[in-house]
Parts: structure tokens; sequence; C-alpha cells
């Protein structure tokens, strides 16, 4: 499954232009006002899940982060975020992997994911992703996490999604994590289209 995965998401990024996808944002606005009530230092680690070739990581650069990961399915879409920060790119831990099989080697202050979550479909790939993330955050750590809300797409990319209000989204991840903030963003896609979206702060216990 995973190499079937991998391909899609790799003919994603081969066949589309980046800011093109209906995910992408000029400004990762949502995450950079999530990250701002927090007032985390800039030494504080942070892992972007599934951040491909988002910009938040240039913005976190630019303020100053210093212990920055980002995890993809899709090599081709850290290429783009690696050629578009040139010399920067080397102050990234870039990974190619599946977040349901990948074990982190280490803790992260932060575990940010804008829309990988609500692909997890069947209740067995979800498991293999909590347990990537408790095996990621230590107590006191932040989860950072969006998904589609009730009223979002039941579809993104070709692919079914399962979607999520704040208490369903919460009740994924306790006990081992408690929901300390929530909010709903109705995202604007590259072609016109809107998008609603759950986003959920959690602390792991």
């Amino acid at each position: 499954m995973t190499d079937a995965k991998r391909e899609h998401w790799d003919e994603v990024y081969r066949t589309k232009a980046a800011d093109s996808v209906s995910w992408y944002q000029p400004t990762p606005e949502p995450s950079l006002k999530a990250l701002d009530a927090l007032h985390l230092p800039a030494e504080a680690s942070l892992i972007d899940v599934g951040g491909g070739a988002s910009s938040l990581v240039d913005r976190l650069i630019e303020r100053g982060w210093s212990d920055l990961t980002v995890l993809d399915i899709a090599a081709p879409a850290l290429d783009v975020a690696k050629a578009r920060l040139g010399y920067d790119a080397i102050r990234v831990a870039w990974v190619v992997a599946d977040v349901t099989i990948w074990r982190p080697w280490r803790y992260y202050d932060v575990w940010h994911d804008r829309a990988v979550f609500h692909f997890l479909t069947e209740p067995e790939q979800r498991l293999d992703y909590r347990h990537a993330l408790e095996a990621g955050t230590a107590a006191g750590g932040v989860v950072i996490i969006a998904t589609f809300a009730p009223d979002g797409p039941e579809r993104c990319s070709g692919l079914p999604v399962q979607r999520y209000d704040a208490a369903a989204l919460a009740a994924e991840f306790s006990p081992a994590f408690m929901l300390e903030r929530d909010w709903r963003e109705e995202h604007t896609t590259p072609g016109g289209g809107r998008q609603s979206f759950q986003w959920c702060v959690l602390h792991r216990r």
C-alpha cells in the first residue's frame, strides 16, 4: 500500500505545479497564528508532517527557528521546497517517509499536520499514525492538526477522506493528548473553491 500511496503523490507533484494544488496556501496563516499563540522560543523543535512543498518552513526560518524537520511521502514535493529555499535548505532535516510506518528517533516540541490525518480512512492507519505521534512527542509536547471539517470535501486529490469536528478529532488522540484550542477555517483553493477545515491544538499529557 505504501508504494501505491507514494506513486500517487509523486504523480501529483510531477504533473501539477505546487501552487495549483487545492491545498496550496500563499502564506500558512492558520499554522503561524497557532504557533504565535503558543509563545514558543525559536529553539523549539518542529516537525511538519506532510509538509511537502508548503512554505511553512520558509516562514519559520525567517523567524529564526533552527530545529526544523519536514516529512512527506512524496520526494518531488520536498524537492520543490528545497529548490525554493536554496542554500537555506541545509537548515532543514528532510524525511521521505509514510508517517504510518515511520518511527521517529527523537522527540519534537511541535508536531504539525495540515491535511495528512484525514487521508487515513482505516482504523489501523490511524492507530499507526498515533504510534508515530506518541513516539515523537514527550509530555508537554504540542500537536497542531487540521483536517477537513464535517462540511468539507469528501474526497481530495482523487482519494476519500475522513472528516472531523473538534470533538471527534480530539477523541482520536485521547487520552494521551488533551484538546486545548479548536477553530474552523474556510480555505480558498487556487481555483476559487471553498474548503472547510477543522483545526485543533492538543498537548501531550
